[in-house]
């Protein structure tokens, strides 16, 4: 939990729900080199994974500077995962977000907030009452950076003592993303009148635009 109102103004904590699976522990050889993704011109990429991708992929759809937000898994040590492959947790995939930005209209640092402010970075291999290791906080950077970012990120939030238990986020070189099922994108808005989009999306959407007011679309 966020332990002050100072730290409410940066993050809000937010519960998921979704498909529960059982957990598994599984063990990825992460790859020495992060895997680099052509894009174009003055646009980058950034990868996150902080539960439900549905929840995830909604919010940084709205933000300013970012022109696609894919759904899909990372992480793990199966080719070519599917949906219910990695809902067994036993391929190692985290349910993530592969974020395409301008980072002249949206800083990493920015999206670095929102994503924090988005999850909760405390808990282990769960969100709410989704648990499993697909379910984990983790920071994919695709150069050092970025990693070196999300680490003074990190050390921020707990030198402010923004939350009363530790920050369990991961942060690992990125590894080969791969897109969900066409069903998975752009969920929220091609499902927004179904029970758990009005029921756990929407209110997220809705603490997104009282407190990145500024950072939206």
């Amino acid at each position: 939990m966020i332990k002050s109102a100072k730290g409410l103004l940066i993050i809000f904590g937010l519960v998921f729900s979704s498909c529960t699976a059982k957990e598994k522990r599984v063990l990825k050889d992460d790859l020495k080199e992060p895997v680099k993704i052509k894009t174009n011109k003055n646009m980058e990429i950034a990868t996150f994974a902080g539960g439900c991708f549905w929840c995830t992929e909604a919010v940084f759809l709205e933000l300013k500077g970012v022109e696609k937000v894919v759904s899909g898994y990372i992480g793990g040590k199966t080719l070519n995962p599917t949906y219910k492959d990695i809902c067994t947790g036993e391929t190692g995939h985290a349910e993530a977000i592969q974020i395409t930005y301008n980072p002249n209209e949206v800083a990493y640092e920015d999206l670095l907030e929102v994503f924090f402010g988005t999850h909760d970075p405390t808990t282990l291999n769960r969100q709410g009452a989704d648990v499993g290791t697909q379910y984990r906080s983790e920071i994919f950077y695709h150069s050092e950076d970025q990693k070196a970012k999300a680490e003074k990120y990190i050390q921020l939030i707990q030198s402010e003592k923004l939350y009363d238990k530790p920050i369990v986020t991961k942060i690992s070189s990125a590894t080969t993303f791969y897109p969900a099922e066409d069903y998975h994108q752009n969920y929220y808005n091609q499902n927004a009148e179904q029970g758990y989009c009005q029921m756990v999306i929407a209110p997220k959407l809705e603490k997104l635009h009282k407190y990145y007011k500024s950072k939206l679309k």
